[in-house]
């Protein structure tokens, strides 16, 4: 009897055996349908070495209730007294409640389990159909078939298996079902039966050997007619038989579903007809077939129906496969491929996905049979439809390292595991790891996890996952270190040849160039070449995701070559994580960066730096670019060193740029293209205004020492003035100057136009910076105009002789540099021209919208598409500006809002004002942004200012990849562009010209 308030010893025996409802298991041990097995201490321990004991004694009590009464000692006897047995039966028990639920069903199936001869061990194909012979029905066909697998379940779940086998098992058995529901079709039909022949090839993980408890059955159906009958009336008999064979599995009665059969593999998917002759299907691999087809295949296998028709197929079809590698788009086909795997993947799911998520098993499998379609060409040794077996295959020709494909066979084992596990519990076809406490002990109990199962299996998992994130990448990229750099004495390397060839189906348009970079970089015993060694695999994976993996190799040995004995650098990339991706994105994103980097490649520190990718503000920039200039010996070292300073700000700011376009693997891509855009014109505006202050005080001290005989202010005008200066543009000026008492007007004019001179003439020195060019065209009188005016000329020119878009210009007027006090009464003097009191009269907006129709005729580039010049063209640039300015110029007396330079922020308060409709304001900014990210993106991609989009198909591709689109989707790129300026033209019709 139990004390009061203690627990009985079973109920902490009970405990101590892993039972987490003891309450509940004694109660189910009291039963009187368990009297014959309730004092047997061997059953519990029996019960506790189960995933979940809890499951395994509920599911016991269940199957010895639904015995006859007069069998039930027949299973009693049989648990207590056949240890195999028993372990079998509780461990299915313990890992499935779908198959307690057949047994429930089915009380007789449980002496599946009681064989345990060497042939039961490991069933073939054969075995399995003895196992489905009497099956004459779907009903009767599902029966048997929970029967084999609830086998194949005991095996597995008692170690008698390993994962490989457990797969190859369960594709076996849907093997012999495929062959058991067509016999059933075929007897249903006798007349369709005799009119055709039908291969079933089973395609996907069952073609590979490697199926799921629960996973739909690819396949793809090859009918011809039998000797004398119609091919057409063939074709449709073979169409009713496989029709019939499809439902056979996959409709639901009263005993469930097998799995669905899947045939969206064949060509043209379920758009084509379901049954093709064998030279049907021949036709369209070679004419019409995708790159994903020719890799689907690669798993193809014969496997019900005429035997001589499938493996005709196969024969057919195999050459095909292994040309797959040779096809124009490979490369680009097969990331695609992977990107959309991925980013099918709802965010809330993809930490839990064990499958398509990053470190998944889809990760080993697409590594896999990619390395077999780019080697298996030449070596037949890799032709193998299953994972593992590819793996190892991989590994013994040397295209993959040993250590690397050993880590990945165990992870992919490791995940297996868990994939089969999961499935198992409710036979659920599921690739979610499961959230709760109950079904994560139970998982990892079954997996061998027994001190804190939940904690091991997390931990477990993502470590594995961990291995293969690492090593997916690395697989196709370490070998070509080890064909170069031979590292590791005996083994296996690529040949040359092998090499080029992966190096080809990455990506690399020069293979050879870019092996003789990898042996620069990697060859050799130095500290140096170690760690590149290291770091390469990773780099090349990343330049291989850029439209330009070439120049990305390229300019990392140029990097390298300039920097490698330094040991900051190296210490930088191996140990800052973002260091090494953000260097690889920026040197093969296009000419630009690179370029800007190499002429100053400790630059590359700004890459590590978490606050380096940040815009330094004007006020800093100038401190610097002033103090440079102020411990330099003469004026053109003062320049250079202000240039110096500009170099490395725009290297900054077209890395940020790059990084914010492309996003990495700690950072995504910043959604707002807005947001790139204002950053770039800002940080770009405030190098240019610092760099112009340092050349003016270097041009002053150089002659006058610290002060110039006349105040001097630089307005800036145009992009310059509005805070959207881009990386090719000019600096648009107005150079303004007042002398100072007592000095001779002329000296004074003398002065301040020498030092114009000698500003632009410093900032135009041919040295290895790029030069800053000063445009002050849009002075009065143009390039006829002095090139410096007094206050009081600018005064009196625009009083008497002011033109409208000489108005319209200062819109964007801003003080930039020298004297802010001149600068600031300049304003106050252009304030009543930009913002004429109760705004432009008609003949000024007739004037400004003639000047536009003008322009949109007379300055558009001979040749140019008008549809796609980001400047002149329809609903670029210049439409978006003109409008918005004519905006300001109308109500910016009345609206404080729209005194501003900037066109963004000018288009809002436009809106803010009701001025512009919602839409309208959103379709004229999308437009602007645009326009001005694709002239960023040329500048960026070719190192040259451009308008229009590269017609050099690597050029656009990566002007592509800068705005976000994926490779093989510049048409996509071009037609989005075309549609956003053509919405954009319809409201400047209406807004600008009042259509």
């Amino acid at each position: 009897m139990t004390v009061p308030g203690r627990r009985s010893s079973t109920f902490t025996r009970l405990l101590r055996h892993g039972f987490t409802d003891p309450s509940a298991a004694e109660r189910l041990l009291d039963l009187p349908e368990l009297a014959a097995l309730r004092g047997d201490s061997v059953l519990l321990d029996a019960l506790g070495a189960t995933a979940d004991p809890d499951l395994a004694l509920r599911g016991l009590v269940r199957l010895v209730e639904a015995q006859p009464e007069a069998e039930r000692s027949a299973l009693t006897t049989t648990l207590l007294s056949a240890k195999p047995f028993r372990d079998r039966l509780l461990g299915v028990l313990g890992a499935s409640e779908a198959l307690a639920d057949h047994l429930a069903r089915h009380p007789h199936d449980w002496q599946a389990l009681v064989t345990y001869e060497a042939a039961d061990l490991h069933p073939g194909v054969a075995e399995f159909e003895r196992g489905l012979a009497e099956a004459t029905d779907p009903v009767a066909l599902r029966v048997a078939y929970r029967r084999c697998l609830l086998a194949i379940a005991a095996r597995d779940v008692c170690g008698t298996t390993d994962v490989a086998q457990t797969a190859a098992e369960l594709a076996d058995l849907a093997t012999a079902t495929l062959r058991a529901a067509l016999a059933i079709a075929r007897a249903a039909a006798p007349e369709d039966a005799a009119q055709c022949r039908l291969a079933v090839i089973a395609m996907g993980k069952c073609g590979g050997n490697e199926l799921n408890y629960v996973s739909d059955v690819d396949v793809i159906f090859v009918g011809e007619a039998v000797d004398g009958t119609d091919e057409g009336k063939a074709v449709q008999a073979a169409t009713r038989l496989a029709s019939h064979l499809m439902r056979i599995c996959s409709e639901t009665t009263v005993e469930g579903t097998i799995w669905p059969v899947d045939a969206n593999l064949r060509p043209e998917g379920r758009n084509g007809p379901l049954v093709r002759t064998l030279s049907s299907h021949l036709a369209y691999y070679q004419r019409w077939a995708k790159t994903w087809e020719f890799q689907a295949l690669l798993k193809a296998r014969a496997v019900a129906g005429d035997q001589e028709l499938g493996a005709a197929y196969i024969d057919a079809v195999s050459p095909l496969v292994w040309q797959a590698a040779e096809r124009e788009n490979f490369v680009p086909d097969v990331q695609k491929m992977r990107r959309r795997v991925v980013d099918n993947i709802p965010v809330a799911q993809i930490e839990r996905e064990l499958k398509l998520g990053p470190g998944g098993l889809r990760d080993v499998e697409f590594a896999v049979q990619l390395l077999q379609l780019v080697h298996g060409r030449s070596d037949s040794t890799l032709h193998s439809g299953t994972t593992l077996d590819a793996l190892a295959a991989l590994a013994a020709g040397g295209y993959v390292g040993r250590a690397d494909a050993a880590q990945l066979d165990d992870a992919y084992r490791f995940l297996r595991a868990m994939e089969h596990r999961i499935q198992l519990h409710r036979l659920r076809r599921t690739h979610l790891v499961p959230e709760g406490e109950a079904d994560l002990r139970r998982l990892g109990r079954s997996l061998g996890l027994r001190t804190d199962p939940v904690a091991e299996l997390n931990r477990e998992w993502k470590r594995h996952a961990a291995v293969v994130r690492r090593l997916h990448e690395k697989l196709f990229y370490r070998p070509l270190l080890d064909a170069v750099a031979q590292l590791t004495p005996g083994e296996t390397r690529l040949s040359p040849k092998a090499a080029g060839q992966r190096l080809e189906a990455l990506g690399y348009a020069d293979p050879a160039a870019a092996l003789r970079h990898l042996e620069a970089l990697s060859s050799g015993v130095s500290r140096k070449a170690a760690i590149q060694r290291t770091l390469l695999p990773v780099l090349l994976g990343w330049f291989a995701d850029s439209a330009d993996p070439d120049s990305g190799l390229l300019g990392f040995r140029k990097v390298s070559d300039a920097l490698g004995k330094t040991p900051w650098y190296l210490r930088l990339l191996r140990d800052e994580g973002a260091a090494a991706e953000n260097l690889a994105r920026v040197l093969s994103a296009g000419r630009l960066a690179p370029d800007l980097l190499l002429r100053a490649p400790e630059a590359v520190a700004i890459l590590g730096d978490p606050e380096g990718l940040k815009p330094r503000g004007r006020e800093h920039l100038e401190q610097e670019v002033l103090a440079a200039v102020g411990r330099a010996d003469g004026a053109e070292q003062a320049v250079a060193a202000a240039r110096g300073v500009r170099r490395r700000e725009l290297f900054r700011t077209a890395a940020a740029d790059l990084i914010g376009s492309y996003g990495t693997e700690d950072s995504p891509r910043e959604p707002d293209p807005g947001a790139l855009v204002d950053r770039v014109g800002q940080a770009v505006t405030d190098l240019n205004a610092a760099t112009i202050a340092g050349a003016l005080r270097a041009a002053v001290r150089a002659e006058w020492g610290e002060e110039l005989p006349t105040r001097f202010a630089v307005i800036g005008m145009g992009r310059f003035g509005g805070h959207e200066l881009g990386y090719g543009s000019d600096a648009d000026v107005l150079f303004v100057h007042e002398s100072r008492e007592g000095v001779d007007e002329q000296e004074a004019a003398r002065a301040a136009n020498r030092v114009v001179t000698e500003m632009r003439r410093l900032l135009q020195l041919p040295t290895a910076d790029p030069p800053l060019l000063i445009d002050a065209d849009l002075r009065p009188e143009g390039k006829s105009g002095p090139m410096v005016r007094t206050l009081k000329s600018y005064e009196a020119y625009y009083r008497r002789w002011s033109l409208v878009w000489e108005s319209q210009a200062l819109l964007r007027a801003e003080p930039m540099a020298g004297d802010m006090d001149l600068g600031e009464r300049f304003m106050e003097l252009v304030d009543p021209l930009r913002y004429p009191a109760e705004g432009l009269g008609e003949d000024a907006v007739r004037e400004i919208r003639r000047l536009k129709a003008r322009m949109e005729t007379e300055r558009l580039p001979r040749g140019a598409d008008p549809t796609l010049h980001a400047k002149l063209g329809r609903g670029g640039l210049s439409d978006v500006e003109w409008t918005v300015q004519l905006l300001q110029m109308r109500h910016g007396w009345a609206e404080p809002g729209l005194r501003t330079t900037r066109t963004r922020e000018a288009l809002a308060a436009a809106h803010a004002a009701g001025l512009v409709g919602t839409d309208e304001a959103q379709t004229l900014d999308e437009a602007w942004v645009l326009a001005t990210r694709v002239r960023n993106a040329v500048m960026l991609v070719r190192g040259r200012p451009g308008d229009t989009f590269p017609s050099e198909p690597r050029e656009l591709a990566a002007v592509g990849r800068y705005l976000g689109y994926a490779p093989g989707h510049v048409g996509e790129m071009v037609d989005d562009y075309r549609r956003i300026t053509r919405r954009a033209r319809a409201v400047v019709e209406e807004l600008f010209y009042g259509a």
